[in-house]
């Protein structure tokens, strides 16, 4: 059975792991598009909240019996094939699909789908261009790896044949999807416990873009990029990036005292535009130009997508601001790889604080051990850098790489097992007008949850 077919087939559809940032938009997309789903997970959450606003039952622990009468079974990717649920689905013979498999489904079922893939910025230019279509008059529906202001979630349902979403590269996850109009932020080595060689990502962006129906959207100034576009249409490229020669463009760079860039969005030599943005670096001006060169495609006006863009303020965890205390701002970011953190710290060693406070958490093995030196170079920008304990993820450490061999190679850094002595040191170092920003794709947001509350206690 096809999968188009089979969500034809289906009406009602059980999650297991519905409280996921991946899994809670598209259980919304199908709860709202008439399917009745139920759901479950192991720990309460915002998300569980919103997914029971609608009337969609959600059991707390995975049991058997959770599955009831469903006819299709979607998991998320942590979901072992031993869960309970999943075991109880095959045992009754009930169809059970990875969550990327849903995503592909529901993505098709859109005319214009558009998909933000490449190794850095997604989510970011994922959500700003959901917030350009929303506010130019356009009624997206979103599915969004990040929580998004604007639509106090990560997803939403428009009614429009309108849908934005990220296509993560991982395990090739993103070649479930068939978009309209794809975007290629940059291509860069990542991932390599799956993919193995830069050559072999690059491969599997290329036919990306082949599966793409319309237009390719991609960074002209990404030599990688350009190795992927091999042998495609130039009739499909649409290029964005800082060299004058692309489609889209910035000229009159500025900086603000925030470290905010403001510039004039030239297309093909026009100018469209003035931005000014609200959120932090250099490398926010490609994943703006990206977004409104998307937004300008689908029938925005520039006026109203710089007016977007100024408005827009970032999501969760991407450089986000949780509070201040005495003088001391504490913010926490996602950044787990050398390319993310360099543009991170770089953009905040030029925001005006005293000193700035890094605290990462190396984010697997694999990528630590690839990209030691990298790591490294980047977590020298910085005044501190305190390192915690690798987060294995999925993985053993076969490559016998320790937090301590990072450490040992930025000057002046120290080493804390625990968020609990991360939060104990940095608090008893850090004085008024510094930053404090914690870094990581795992957990470490614990940590700035940590500091937080110390303050909050004093205060």
């Amino acid at each position: 059975m096809k999968n188009n077919d089979l969500l034809n087939r289906v009406k009602k559809i059980h999650f297991i792991g519905i409280g996921g940032s991946g899994m809670c938009p598209l259980a919304e997309i199908l709860h709202h598009n008439g399917y009745c789903l139920t759901g479950s997970d192991r720990d309460e959450s915002d998300t569980l909240e919103r997914i029971r606003s609608y009337g969609i039952p959600v059991f707390m622990g995975q049991k058997k019996e959770n599955v009831g009468d469903a006819e299709l079974v979607v998991y998320s990717a942590a979901i072992s094939a031993d869960n309970p649920e999943r075991v109880a689905a095959a045992e009754k013979g009930i169809p059970c699909i990875e969550r990327s498999v849903m995503l592909g489904m529901v993505v098709d079922r859109y005319p214009h789908a558009i998909a933000v893939a490449g190794t850095h910025g997604k989510t970011t230019t994922t959500a700003m261009i959901t917030q350009l279509l929303l506010e130019g008059g356009k009624d997206p529906s979103a599915i969004i790896g990040g929580r998004l202001p604007l639509i106090h979630g990560n997803g939403r349902t428009g009614h429009s044949d309108l849908i934005v979403c990220e296509a993560c590269e991982y395990v090739d996850t993103f070649l479930h999807l068939h978009p309209y109009l794809s975007i290629i932020t940059n291509i860069e080595e990542d991932h390599l416990d799956y993919f193995g060689t830069l050559d072999r990502i690059i491969q599997s962006f290329h036919q990306f873009a082949l599966q793409t129906s319309g237009i390719l959207l991609v960074n002209g100034d990404d030599n990688n990029v350009k190795k992927a576009m091999a042998g495609i249409s130039r009739e499909k490229i649409v290029t964005f990036g800082f060299e004058g020669s692309n489609d889209y463009y910035p000229t009159g760079i500025s900086d603000t005292p925030k470290a905010c860039e403001s510039f004039t969005v030239r297309h093909r030599g026009e100018a469209l535009c003035e931005v000014s943005l609200t959120v932090p670096g250099r490398h926010n001006i490609l994943n703006a130009l990206a977004a409104f060169a998307a937004a300008h495609i689908m029938g925005v006006s520039p006026e109203s997508a710089a007016q977007s863009l100024h408005a827009f303020k970032g999501v969760h965890r991407r450089f986000e601001v949780l509070g201040r205390f005495d003088g001391i701002t504490v913010a926490d970011d996602f950044a787990h790889h050398p390319t993310e953190l360099t543009a991170t710290l770089s953009a905040a060693m030029h925001m005006g604080f005293r000193e700035v406070w890094a605290l990462f958490q190396p984010h697997t093995f694999s990528r630590t051990a690839m990209f030691l030196d990298d790591f490294a170079k980047a977590l020298s920008i910085p005044d501190h850098a305190v390192i915690s304990e690798i987060l294995p993820v999925r993985e053993t450490n076969t490559y016998h790489i320790y937090a301590t061999d990072l450490v040992e190679k930025i000057p002046g850094a120290v080493y804390q097992k625990t968020f609990e002595e991360m939060m104990d040191y940095v608090t008893a170092n850090a004085k008024p007008g510094d930053l404090i920003l914690t870094l990581g794709g795992g957990n470490i947001y614990q940590c700035a949850h940590l500091i937080v509350e110390h303050y909050q206690k004093k205060s």
